[in-house]
């Protein structure tokens, strides 16, 4: 069976508006929140999203399902997993809860150690990114037709667009940002970071702090089938369903090859 038909991809686009939906009808309420045992915050509209997406993935098909709701799979039992699908059912719970409006709903098919499709649905526009090895990436508004998404291949005179987490900026991106280089900052929360990336917005994404495989996997997929790249500090690609406990190296995400030599350059000087 191909995993990234077109019709399979109209389902899994339904299958995550209906999850935004659901986030929505909690956004608009006066939602509460707790947090996990590693101090992060969960909310109700988490668990109702997790729920919806786990049960129409598996009516599409029965190819696993990790998520971060859903994590505690033993790495000997998910060792043997040739595909599975890889989902954040909100990621960017602390833009949620801030109000900001800049979370999404992330789907990701990994095939070996490497994401093969990702979609970012944005539950406050109903806008979908989404790209696979097959079809490259897309861009599809609340109405219209898909547009094919490209990341950009311009030239690197001029300033850097940059895009930053809104709640993870850290000292070394502000060492980084006061170098010779000239940038311009994009704040951005969630996995919109990676899709302003794909979609030529910003020039690259530097990550330097933990994140979760779910956190990345939907957008590297939506960036790498644009055009470009995500790979650790050492230029290495990142690597899924390992053993330590599901997190990721720092990492960059770029348009191009040489932001990418840029951007390395300098954190390597510094």
């Amino acid at each position: 069976m191909n995993y990234l038909d077109k019709n399979k991809i109209e389902s899994l686009k339904d299958i995550a508006k209906d999850a935004g939906n659901a986030i929505n009808n909690i956004y608009n309420s006066n939602f509460q929140h707790q947090l996990k045992s590693d101090n992060s915050p969960i909310t109700e509209a988490d668990l109702i999203s997790n729920k919806i997406i786990s049960s129409g993935l598996k009516k599409i098909d029965d190819i696993p399902i990790l998520s971060e709701e859903a994590s505690d799979v033993p790495f000997d039992i998910r060792s043997k997993w040739n595909k599975y699908w890889l989902i954040d059912p909100l990621d960017g719970t602390k833009e949620f809860i801030k109000k900001n409006g800049e979370f999404t709903v992330n789907i990701a098919l990994v095939v070996g150690n490497s994401p093969v499709f990702g979609l970012i649905q944005v539950p406050t526009t109903n806008e979908i990114y989404w790209g696979s090895s097959l079809h490259g990436s897309f861009f599809c508004p609340s109405k219209g037709k898909n547009m094919s998404i490209e990341a950009t291949k311009k030239s690197t005179n001029g300033p850097v667009k940059m895009a930053v987490s809104r709640s993870h900026l850290s000292d070394e991106h502000n060492s980084l940002l006061n170098n010779n280089i000239q940038f311009d900052v994009v704040y951005a929360g969630s996995s919109l970071k990676f899709c302003y990336v794909a979609s030529g917005k910003s020039d690259c994404y530097l990550r330097l702090g933990p994140t979760s495989e779910w956190d990345t996997a939907a957008g590297e997929a939506i960036l790498k089938y644009a055009g470009g790249s995500v790979v650790d500090l050492t230029g290495k690609p990142i690597q899924y369903n390992f053993e330590d406990k599901y997190l990721n190296p720092n990492f960059l995400a770029s348009s191009n090859e040489d932001i990418k030599e840029i951007i390395l350059d300098l954190l390597s000087a510094n």
